[in-house]
This record gives C-alpha cells, structure tokens and sequence, in this order.
C-alpha cells in the first residue's frame, strides 16, 4: 500500500457483511483455480514442442483465418496449425482434470473410452463443444441453474455419443486390463461418400 498523503484523512476499512463473505471467497477461490489451471496450462505449451498434430481436415484452414479481420475461430475444427494444438492441450487439461476424474466411469463393452480420443475427430469436436457450453454455463453469469442446464442440455447427449458402442471408440478399450486404439474408417475413405 502507498504512503497516506499529508493533510488527508484515512480511508474509512471496507466493511463485508459476513452473509456476503462465503460468496466471495468462493468467487476468490473459482478466480485463483483457474488461474492455476492457466498457468499449468502456458507451462505445458512452453515445454511441449509443437507435435500434437491436427486432423487432416485442418491442414485446409489457413493459421492465419484470424488475422483478415475476421475473428479467430471458436470452434475447434475450424483451426489449424498451432492454434488448434493450442486448443487440444487446452482441451486435454479440461478432459483430463475435470471431465474424466468426476463424469468417466468405469470402462466395459456398453462404454467404450479411447486414452488417444485426440486422434478421433468426432471426439474432438463432441468434447470441444462440450467444453464450450461448460466455459459458458458454469460462470456466475449463468446463473444457479447454468450447471443443471449443462447437465442436461450437453453433457449427458455428449457422453452418449462418445461412449456409445457404436460411437467414435467402438474399435477401442473396452477393457481397463487391455487398452486398445483404432480409428474407424468413414465413408469417404472406403469410397461410398457422394
């Protein structure tokens, strides 16, 4: 604090009623979590060198999208380069940290999970989008039922597709003892898209 200036009085102490004191430390301890987590974050992208490659339909968007005077992409698969390795770190910390610890489950034959679910491009986009709605609708600006409508309106939809037996991991672990990847072919690379 600096020095009070001569001739002036001292402010009168800032006074929080203690009804208002639990929201603010937790809004405090929201602010200093995530303030970690970028932190963790800028730390993994200084050390890890730029290899987390793009799916191939990145490679047709130009790093340089935003820089045209256009905002920068929101959505993942419209980036490529370093932006989107950027993303997919950022994402991976979100799915590692946040996602799996709390919404995982065990693994089996009825919930596939892929450990690689970076290299499969429809998880990427279903668990970019999903962290999208979550940024939004876990703020206090979303109000007391932000984290239900997450629930309901994401978050559940989002994991039935990725862990269906059918899904994007059909081809992968279904069993914690015997970890398995394969990416499944899509239609235009067995030649039957239009």
């Amino acid at each position: 604090m600096s020095d009070p200036i001569p001739g002036t009085p001292e402010p009168e102490p800032i006074r929080i009623p203690d009804e208002d004191l639990d929201d603010l430390v937790s809004a405090l301890s929201r602010t200093m979590a995530e303030v970690r987590q970028h932190g963790v974050i800028l730390d993994r992208l200084g050390s890890e060198p730029d290899a987390i490659p793009g799916p191939s339909f990145t490679e047709a968007v130009p790093e340089t999208a935003g820089e045209l005077g256009a905002a920068p992409p929101l959505f993942i698969l419209a980036m490529g380069g370093s932006q989107y390795a950027a993303e997919v770190a950022e994402l991976d910390f979100w799915v590692t940290h946040i996602l799996l610890p709390v919404y995982g489950r065990e693994i089996g034959s009825t919930r596939p999970w892929c450990a690689k679910w970076h290299e499969h491009p429809e998880a990427v986009a279903r668990l970019h989008g999903l962290w999208l709605a979550w940024q939004q609708l876990t703020t206090a600006e979303a109000g007391q039922s932000g984290p239900a409508t997450w629930h309901r309106d994401h978050l559940d939809h989002t994991l039935l597709q990725l862990r269906s037996p059918d899904g994007p991991f059909a081809a992968c672990t279904t069993s914690p003892s015997r970890l398995a990847h394969r990416l499944l072919s899509t239609p235009d690379q067995l030649g039957l898209a239009t």
